[in-house]
């Protein structure tokens, strides 16, 4: 069945350009990897994601590298060996015992060579050369014309992940190197070059109120590629849950389709919505003789999936639908969880997929300047039911159509396709990030003077591609697309929107003014947790302002939009351990405030994509997660406001109108059980005391939401400032306040805090003896591997919550249970001499 074999070993690399500040110096490389990790491990570069290292680095990517190995070859009895090489970055040519094998200027596809007549008894050299990609990228901009775009680097004019010539989260640090596995694959008569399963299920899906189970009949068309060294008949075959299938290829046909049938297969469900069965299919090459040529195996799940954009009195949908369920997304937007990606294992995948389903996650829209994500990616979205949407790889730039451009992105396109059909996660293809909507609003059409921008792309090369590869998943043309002519293209009550104006320009309380089908990106910033701040800014003292932090700050006047953020809301920071805190706060209250809204407005909203769940390097960004996987208080914050069930008091106009605020209680359940439970709605005063209360009864259908209006009694306020609001199933709470914290005379903080060792950590509970707002711990202040189970508890008088520490040994309770590591709200109320705490 002929050979396969690695050469990852034995690499080393130099640089080929000057001028370089290593010039003259080979040192070892890794393989799969780049060089900048090369030159990290060999000690030739600071680490650029400490401090402002990332500014002296630029040369890297404007000068060539050259990698080199040798390796041994003993000779084998295969009519063909190929050199597979499955991904280089970008701009390469490679080279064989000094003969040119091919070149290459994509980072997104992968090459095949075949080096049969070029390889040697004895030692072998392999060289690939790396020509700098921005460079490569001026040239081809200077022969077709400037495009516009966000970023000045013209990333727009090579098929490489365009963050990694910087973004407004993440460091300009371009990369080179063979990224993806390389190797030579030895084989005789033919070989498996495609195989690509389309999976359907016929009936029997779930309904709105059914459980997820069986489906009524699965189909898998095997849809097979050959190449071949010589003719003669081969036979294919293929098994897939107790159903088999054969077929015999003539002489001289190289394609062919198996059908196979499973009865009442387990359906593949998102998580929350039933299980995630995988079945494998195997699939086998045989010889006229009976001799096994090649064979291929992944495993795949038997789902429905379809995109209902319908027209209605609103406007038109924009709803996922799985297995004939509709289901409302509750989404994160992904990035490259690593600018250097293949330092990415399976085991970090694993983590911050984990994170994504702990925060009540069930989408990750890959986003369009990123990758077409990993095979281990994939994998591990099948195996815990995160919905996945993916972008092809065009992001906030107008794009080239002309060669030789529109062939490379019809190859990529092609092979990602192919490569990723098996995956029941896969839910969705997008053409782009915000060019459609670019090309509308972002002053393009004058300077692009007629030229392409990848419309061309977008309409009809990548939908063609999909229908013709992969007819089972939706595509859409863009996010954010309105998916109608004549109809703005980031309208939201058509298709899918972004919202941005927030961040950009106004208060988070706008996210009520808008009534979305689909929000595909909204976000706030905070920076990072502390222990990654302290470990890669060493400025003394840190500050909101200092160097470390303005570096690690890419968002254009970012640190002003955070200070506006904090001005609406709170009174002025005192230090930067309060400016810490408020930041982070007030980046979960915001993303609370607008997932809260979209999902209150279910059904006429069906999905809400935060932007971001991740982070690619230390930075203060829009991240739930940061730069060194720590969660920030926005990714408990996501965690609630993502629950399957949600209670949340909402300012909306009740019918007929009381005086006062207009307040309604929305009760949403996207779990697929009924939701009836009593609710106790108390407004209190500051110390405690209640001064008004309501009784209801819950009756919340599965997959639905219901709006009760509260009534004046605790609904309007005597004293605004002096009082709040608490409706309470007793499991569920929605909190709120009649006004700003910076206008709300807080007692200051006192509670009674005990810490009692547990295994692996400790139990820190805390009892109220004031209001405290907003209660959290920062455990990693203390220790950078310590972390805990829950932020931003509201405490009445008299209640207690506890909070359980995951830590490797012991931390001093009296520093666990003060300032800066416990906090609320409630601090900046507290004279500066006056220590909060029992």
């Amino acid at each position: 069945m002929g050979f396969r074999r690695t050469l990852h070993d034995g690499w080393s690399a130099a640089v080929v350009s000057t001028p370089a500040p290593v010039v003259g110096q080979r040192f070892p490389a890794t393989v799969p990897g780049c060089v900048h990790t090369d030159l990290l491990a060999a000690g030739l570069i600071d680490d650029p994601f400490l401090d402002d290292n990332e500014a002296r680095l630029g040369w890297i990517g404007r000068a060539d590298w050259e990698y080199e190995a040798e390796f041994d070859w003993a000779g084998r009895d295969e009519r063909r060996v190929d050199l597979v090489c499955d991904g280089l970055d970008t701009v390469a040519t490679v080279t064989l015992n000094e003969a040119r094998v091919g070149s290459t200027a994509n980072m997104h596809r992968g090459h095949r060579f075949d080096v049969r007549s070029l390889l040697r008894r004895g030692p072998n050299v392999l060289r690939v050369r790396f020509a700098s990609a921005p460079r490569h990228a001026e040239a081809v901009r200077d022969r077709l014309g400037d495009r516009p775009r966000a970023y000045p680097d013209p990333f727009p004019f090579v098929r490489k992940m365009a963050c990694n010539f910087g973004w407004d989260w993440g460091p300009s640090l371009v990369t080179a190197g063979i990224w993806q596995p390389i190797g030579l694959h030895g084989w005789d008569v033919a070989r498996l070059a495609t195989v690509r399963p389309l999976v359907t299920v016929d009936g029997g899906a779930g309904g709105a109120g059914g459980a997820g189970g069986a489906g009524g009949a699965g189909r898998v068309e095997v849809h097979v590629e050959i190449e071949r060294d010589c003719d003669g008949p081969l036979t294919i075959g293929a098994t897939v849950g107790g159903a088999a299938g054969l077929t015999r290829l003539e002489p001289g046909q190289h394609n062919a389709v198996l059908t196979l049938t499973v009865d009442e297969p387990e359906l593949w469900w998102p998580h929350g919505y039933g299980a995630q069965p995988l079945y494998p299919l195997d699939v086998t090459l045989h010889a006229a003789d009976g001799t096994r040529l090649d064979e291929w195996r992944r495993h795949l799940g038997f789902r429905s999936v379809r995109l209902d954009t319908a027209a209605d009195e609103h406007g038109s949908a924009f709803t996922v639908v799985v297995n004939d369920l509709p289901v409302f997304v509750r989404g994160a937007n992904w990035i490259p969880d690593d600018v250097f990606v293949t330092r990415i294992d399976r085991a970090r995948y694993r983590e911050r997929l984990l994170q994504a389903r702990g925060a009540g996650i069930d989408y990750l829209r890959v986003w369009g300047g990123g990758r077409y994500e990993s095979d281990d990616f994939y994998d591990l979205a099948d195996e815990l039911g995160l919905m996945v949407g993916q972008d092809f790889l065009f992001a906030c730039a107008a794009y080239p159509e002309e060669e030789p451009l529109a062939g490379e992105v019809a190859a990529e396109a092609a092979e990602q396709v192919t490569r990723l059909a098996p995956h029941p996660s896969l839910v969705m293809w997008v053409g782009n990030n915000e060019n459609i909507w670019g090309f509308h609003d972002w002053d393009w059409q004058e300077p692009l003077a007629g030229r392409t921008w990848g419309g061309g792309y977008y309409f009809d090369v990548l939908p063609d591609i999909v229908a013709r590869l992969d007819p089972t998943r939706p595509y859409w043309p863009g996010n954010p697309y309105s998916g109608r002519d004549g109809v703005h293209p980031n309208d939201p009550a058509h298709g899918s929107t972004h919202i941005w104006d927030v961040w950009n320009q106004r208060d988070y309380r706008h996210y009520r003014g808008y009534r979305p089908r689909f929000v595909a990106e909204f976000g706030y910033q905070a920076p990072p947790a502390f222990a990654t701040l302290r470990r890669a800014i060493r400025d003394e003292p840190l500050a909101a302002d200092s160097p470390g932090m303005a570096h690690h700050q890419k968002a254009a006047d970012g640190a002003a939009k955070l200070r506006r953020g904090l001005d609406a809301h709170f009174p002025s920071p005192g230090d930067f351990d309060d400016w810490h805190f408020l930041t982070q706060l007030n980046q979960a209250r915001a993303i609370a405030v607008g997932i809260e809204h979209f999902r209150s407005l279910r059904p006429l909203c069906m999905g809400t994509v935060v932007w971001q769940l991740n982070d690619c390097w230390p930075a203060t960004s829009w991240a739930a997660v940061d730069g060194d996987g720590r969660r920030k208080p926005l990714w408990y914050a996501l965690r609630r406001a993502y629950a399957d069930r949600l209670l949340t008091i909402q300012p909306r106009p009740p019918s007929p109108p009381w005086p006062g605020d207009g307040l309604s209680l929305v009760a949403v359940n996207d779990g697929r059980a009924p939701w009836h439970s009593p609710v106790t709605v108390t407004r209190y005063d500051l110390d405690g005391r209640p001064l008004a209360s309501t009784a209801l009864e819950l009756r919340v259908p599965p997959l639905g939401a219901v709006t009760v209006a509260l009534q004046a009694g605790p609904a309007c306020p005597g004293e605004p400032t002096r009082e709040l609001l608490l409706a309470d199933t007793g499991g569920e709470r929605a909190w709120w306040f009649f006004a700003e914290d910076r206008d709300i005379p807080y007692p200051p903080a006192r509670y009674s805090a005990t810490v009692s060792a547990t295994p692996g950590g400790a139990r820190v509970d805390v009892t109220a003896h004031t209001l405290l707002r907003d209660l959290t711990l920062f455990p990693d202040r203390l220790d950078p591997g310590a972390s805990v189970d829950e932020a931003m508890v509201t405490l009445l008088p008299g209640e207690s919550t506890a909070f359980t520490v995951h830590c490797g040994h012991p931390l001093d309770p009296a520093a666990l249970t003060a300032r800066p590591v416990l906090r609320c709200v409630n601090d900046l109320a507290a004279p500066a001499d006056d220590a909060p705490g029992p």
